[in-house]
């Protein structure tokens, strides 16, 4: 996929090539659509992964809250791991640990792609995370409530269900919003494994160019740039919701 993405970006640079370098600016600009499409990529990816960690953290936070110990135990040290490990070195050990074949019960194959590969290797962390502000916001909600439903016959399945989750699902979404736009900036590490996101299809048009020095600025100002655009509304949205939780609290 690099070769292509490379290939691509070389045929539109040579066309040009009679005429002389363009400025960095010039360049800039036509390599736009090529970076825009991987910058889709980290879109989808942070999308997938959000997904994963999300119904995978919430699972993780309930079983840290079981009686059990057999379930709560373990629960803990998946979550205390994953929350404590570098998230590069999660990604290196998912790209070697995870086979690019999977064999699927009914004699079939399942393609492991590298932009799968580091879509599970970013949900972990996010997962780790998730399953801590579900086992939090469970634990903040006072326990005269647990005691009122159970006097109302409520079995405990349905106090968590009925009572006790509903007024969670506030307290968790403006940290799990957080949380998705550290997902989102972390998926840039996915080109250091040659996944064809924005930064590696930024880093493969700049070769194609010419791998001048004065496209650095430039290309990586507008990556900077691009990612703020799509960041700083949801830091913006997530400020809106902590405040309206703060006046109806």
């Amino acid at each position: 996929m690099f070769l292509a993405s490379l290939a691509i970006a070389t045929a539109h640079a040579q066309s040009g090539a009679a005429a002389g370098p363009p400025s960095p600016l010039a360049t800039l600009v036509e390599w736009i659509p090529f970076i825009l499409r991987g910058f889709l990529l980290n879109l989808g990816m942070s999308f997938l992964a959000m997904a994963i960690a999300t119904v995978l953290g919430i699972g993780l936070g309930l079983l840290q809250l079981s009686r059990s110990r057999f379930l709560s135990l373990p629960a803990w040290l998946v979550t205390h791991l994953f929350r404590n490990s570098p998230w590069l070195v999660i990604l290196f050990v998912v790209m070697l640990l995870v086979p690019f074949e999977l064999q699927l019960p009914g004699g079939g194959t399942f393609i492991m792609s590298d932009w799968l590969k580091a879509t599970f290797a970013f949900s972990l962390p996010v997962m780790a995370n998730v399953s801590e502000i579900v086992r939090g916001a469970i634990v903040s909600i006072p326990k005269g409530q647990w005691e009122s439903a159970e006097s109302l016959a409520f079995t405990h399945g349905q106090t968590l269900r009925w009572i006790i989750l509903p007024q969670c699902v506030k307290r968790a979404i403006p940290p799990w919003m957080n949380w998705y736009a550290l997902l989102t900036m972390a998926t840039p590490m996915a080109s250091i494994l040659g996944v064809r996101e924005a930064v590696g299809n930024g880093q493969a048009a700049m070769e194609a160019a010419g791998a001048r020095p004065e496209l650095l600025v430039p290309f990586y100002l507008f990556l900077l740039l691009l990612f703020f655009a799509y960041i700083y509304p949801i830091s913006i949205w997530t400020r809106m919701i902590e405040r309206k939780y703060a006046v109806d609290s």
